[in-house]
């Protein structure tokens, strides 16, 4: 039981550390981490496609390659979990739609391709809301997944069941996209270490649904859902389109968020607070008012809405022809609609929220000067601030709070909007639990080019807070 719990709470790193040293057999790790998901997914719900025989099968051919010397790649043996929306060969990628259901991948996605010539054996996809449309994970498909701190609490979303995953210990690492928070939301939720690059960093070719608009490309961030800040960095240094150049964290000046009338709980504020004393003695600080922050949210909601939804319509109802509106209807009646209420629900609100064609030069002028002041205001200055207002929530909460319209969104999501309509690299790490428990994370942000100062703060702050703690 001692090594099994041992490896359970191991990052990949780790992983990779014993298989090289003989301490375990990468078909004895793989094996303990299949088992591992068997056991929770009944009451998480996060896998949602597995390929356990198949990983068993290359985790045998692993240990034949390490007996005889040809073991290579800096993820070598180590089982890894995968977002649903990322494509790898022999699986579906569906998108949590009940139209796409038994659509088999014949190629990997580029990042996929990348992590498997490291060695990385992928044992199983993991759950999203539909067409990773929101922060909460449920779909028609492969229903909600659960917080495994809580069942009765949100997952987040979109990343939610990798999320999970991560934090019930059934993968060393995993892998999560991120447009409106989408691996924070889940890493700041179930407690565990999540990295959004920045704008263009890293290929989403492969990634469904794939991002056409430009402007919400810039928006758009790939990277890992992990256990440790070493690993968010290393996935990260395999799957990114640069290398990431060496810093000196003293040099930066590190802005830790100040309260201000958005709402935010007790816990956040105290942990905020804790942040700054911890680094305060260390390094440069300052708790000063971030520039474009509260507009961020109202910028990324009409970046999303850019054409009111449509595309994302099209796919969702697979012959276009689909109306979200009466499907929303249908569903809140008799449930029998085609795409869940939370899809149906947020492209009702995409065209309404459509940008109208001066409102579009008005963007594109906002977004140059802010682009503009960002690049220099960030070249050497660190933010840490909330990913959400609060632990996670029971489900259903979230998807009020962000797609109300009375606009709600403008109070609860400038913290997880900033780093995505700026483009901007963001880690989210674990630092404490609230009075019932839950997880809280703070994230991390700074510009591209930035990354190793962003995960030398990380890892500094996980020392000092105790980062990853496993659920049991």
């Amino acid at each position: 039981m001692e090594n099994i719990d041992l490896v359970l709470g191991a990052d990949a790193m780790k992983i990779r550390e014993m298989i090289q040293n003989r301490e375990i057999s990468v078909s004895n790790a793989t094996s303990i981490f299949i088992n591992r998901m068997k056991e929770k997914n009944p009451s998480v719900n996060f896998l949602v496609e597995e390929r356990f025989a198949a990983a068993m099968d290359q985790a045998a051919e692993a240990d034949i390659a390490l007996s005889t010397g040809t073991a290579k790649g800096a993820l070598f043996g180590v089982p890894m979990s995968m977002k649903e929306s990322f494509d790898v060969a022999g699986m579906q990628t569906t998108g949590g739609l009940l139209g796409r259901k038994g659509i088999v991948q014949k190629n990997d996605a580029e990042v996929v391709k990348k992590l498997k010539a490291e060695g990385a054996i992928i044992i199983g996809k993991t759950n999203t809301p539909e067409l990773c449309f929101c922060q909460e994970t449920d779909n028609k498909l492969y229903g909600r997944t659960n917080n495994p701190w809580n069942l009765d609490r949100t997952a987040g979303g979109s990343s939610g069941g990798e999320g999970a995953a991560i934090a019930i210990g059934g993968a060393a690492v995993g892998l999560g996209s991120d447009i409106g928070g989408s691996i924070r939301f889940p890493s700041h939720f179930n407690g565990v270490v999540g990295f959004k690059s920045g704008k263009g960093q890293v290929s989403q070719v492969g990634s469904f649904p794939f991002v056409e608009d430009v402007w919400q490309q810039r928006m758009l961030g790939i990277g890992p859902i992990a256990k440790t800040v070493r690993d968010a960095k290393l996935v990260y240094s395999i799957i990114a389109d640069h290398s990431i150049e060496e810093q000196d964290l003293t040099g930066f000046s590190i802005n830790v968020f100040r309260t201000t009338e958005l709402p935010l709980s007790v816990e956040s504020v105290k942990l905020l607070n804790d942040v700054y004393l911890s680094v305060k003695d260390t390094f440069s600080t300052e708790r000063e008012p971030l520039p474009y922050f509260e507009e961020s949210a109202l910028l990324w909601q009409e970046i999303m809405s850019i054409d009111g939804g449509e595309s994302t319509r099209k796919i969702a109802f697979g012959n276009g022809k689909g109306n979200p509106l009466t499907a929303y209807f249908r569903e809140r009646t008799s449930g029998s609609a085609e795409i869940h209420r939370y899809l149906s629900w947020a492209l009702i609100g995409a065209s309404l929220f459509k940008p109208s064609a001066k409102r579009i030069d008005e963007l594109s002028n906002r977004l140059d000067e802010g682009d503009n002041f960002l690049e220099k205001y960030l070249e050497n200055r660190l933010i840490v601030m909330p990913v959400y207002h609060t632990a996670a929530p029971e489900h259903g909460i979230v998807y009020k709070e962000i797609f109300s319209i009375k606009k709600t969104f403008l109070k609860y999501m400038p913290f997880a909007s900033y780093a995505n309509t700026w483009g901007l690299p963001a880690l989210t790490v674990p630092i404490g639990k609230d009075e019932e428990g839950m997880p809280i994370g703070l994230q991390i942000i700074s510009k591209n080019g930035n990354e190793d100062a962003i995960f030398s703060l990380g890892s500094f702050l996980e020392k000092q807070f105790g980062g990853y703690s496993r659920v049991k």
